[in-house]
């Protein structure tokens, strides 16, 4: 493990001036960190970690133009050095493994203290993953096993998760029976279940549903 002896240089990334500008500020009052920019949304900041080199961002996940997921991935796949912290408000646990599968080292809760977050940013550079305990919990109930597929994906079966994944993917309920060996009407059954479920009427809902949780990428 590294230990940082030095002030951390932050790259701040949120698209509300307000408490992007307010954070800035909190943080400039630890001698542990030291701003070094800020940036209005992702592809600001793709800009700015150029520019300003630092050594955490501090990254919101939504954010119009490029959000904190893709923003993240393309940093960390130009300047791995770089780690990227994601702030924001607590989110669906789709957007949690899809943070961190972009490759950021944790995650904190817009609402934690300015001493919190100074030290999730000291413990990422010491090479540290850190997340906000409310999220941690959720992530590991997945990766343990405590919270099953049905929990995560709203009570629908192994089966009907499946089918989703070939249907957000394009293919008709014809194409999806000959492709899992079942019949066309037992697959039209699946989709029904699964529609009721979600409490969503068509395809289209069914795609977006898929995406949010991560099941497919457009």
């Amino acid at each position: 493990m590294t230990v940082v002896t030095q002030a951390v240089r932050v790259l701040v990334v949120d698209d509300q001036t307000l408490f992007r500008t307010g954070l800035t500020s909190l943080l400039g009052a630890d001698e542990r960190v030291v701003v070094v920019g800020q940036a209005v949304d992702g592809a600001d900041a793709i800009k700015q970690v150029t520019k300003v080199k630092p050594d955490v961002v501090l990254m919101d996940i939504k954010m119009p133009n490029v959000d904190g997921i893709e923003a993240t991935r393309q940093i960390v796949e130009a300047t791995p050095d770089v780690k990227v912290l994601m702030l924001t408000t607590f989110e669906t646990d789709s957007q949690v493994i899809q943070a961190l599968k972009a490759g950021a080292r944790g995650y904190v809760l817009k609402d934690s203290s300015a001493a919190a977050i100074v030290s999730s940013i000291v413990a990422v550079m010491s090479g540290e993953r850190v997340m906000a305990s409310a999220v941690a919990n959720r992530v590991l109930e997945m990766l343990t096993g405590t919270a099953t597929p049905k929990e995560f994906y709203d009570g629908m079966t192994n089966r009907e998760i499946e089918i989703l994944k070939l249907l957000a993917n394009g293919m008709a309920n014809k194409q999806i029976a000959y492709r899992l060996k079942i019949s066309e009407k037992t697959v039209r059954n699946h989709v029904s279940n699964m529609y009721e479920k979600l409490g969503i009427y068509d395809r289209s809902q069914a795609v977006l549903y898929a995406v949010k949780k991560g099941l497919v990428d457009l």
